[in-house]
């Protein structure tokens, strides 16, 4: 990884420093990045400081949440709110809490990360699921695919979202869509932020604020005495949000 870093950064010897968006716990003053990721190699060592030497250049990095609602932050949806919460939903649930403008990490550098938040519980199996274990697409995957009887491999998750209006085994998108309008009010009267931002491969869907808002609107029935409704808006950047709010993190500290 480092010899990849070098090599770019030596096509552009005139830059002033070096951003990066990492995965993992990122103890962004330290330089090390904790808790767990994909990719292991990367917990334990000092890469700021083993980069600063490589290259003889500031170097600054961000978990990859945190990165894309800073890119939001800085030039996209949220440019105008000081306080919001960004979600990402893909494999799994991750997210940043954004306060005055500027990463929220939190006492063991776990802001933001909504994925472990218990979001139902099992009284037939005395098992709790959090909101990764019920609200990621490829949850919605594996449960069509268990009740189908096929490997969840050989499924497309597009195509389950596509047709779920449909057919009848597809029952769990709604299922996804409840989740994610739980979490999304969740957080609106835990943090009250003005904005709540959803990112990762779900927001390329044309009608995922229709269907988040429909599950809201019940939420709202039922809840009579909840008065506030959240902002809900999707990411503006995709995927080049990590790479964006990265920069924006660099230009922070510097």
């Amino acid at each position: 990884m480092y010899q990849e870093i070098e090599n770019v950064a030596h096509e552009y010897q005139d830059v002033e420093g070096i951003a990066l968006s990492m995965p993992g716990a990122v103890d962004s003053d330290g330089g090390i990045i904790y808790g767990s990721s994909a990719i292991d190699y990367i917990h334990g060592p000092n890469i700021k400081e083993d980069l600063k030497q490589r290259l003889n250049k500031d170097v600054e990095f961000e978990n990859d949440a945190n990165c894309a609602a800073l890119a939001e932050v800085w030039k996209g949806v949220a440019c105008h709110e000081n306080d919001c919460c960004f979600i990402v939903s893909g494999t799994g649930i991750g997210g940043a809490v954004i306060k005055d403008r500027h990463v929220h990490h939190g006492n063991a550098l776990h802001g933001g990360e909504f994925g472990y938040m218990i979001m139902r519980y099992d009284q037939d199996e005395k098992k709790y699921y959090t909101w990764s274990d019920d609200g990621s697409t490829v949850a919605v995957t594996k449960r069509v695919a268990k009740e189908l009887g096929v490997d969840y491999h050989t499924l497309d998750g597009k195509e389950v979202f596509d047709q779920a209006d449909n057919n009848e085994v597809y029952k769990y998108v709604d299922e996804y869509y409840r989740t994610l309008a739980m979490g999304i009010y969740n957080l609106q009267y835990a943090y009250d932020p003005s904005m709540i931002i959803i990112g990762g491969a779900i927001s390329s869907r044309s009608d995922l604020l229709d269907k988040v808002n429909e599950q809201l609107d019940i939420i709202f029935s039922q809840l009579t005495h909840a008065h506030v409704r959240p902002n809900i808006k999707v990411c503006q950047f995709g995927n080049d949000a990590n790479l964006i709010g990265a920069t924006y993190h660099y230009i922070q500290r510097h």
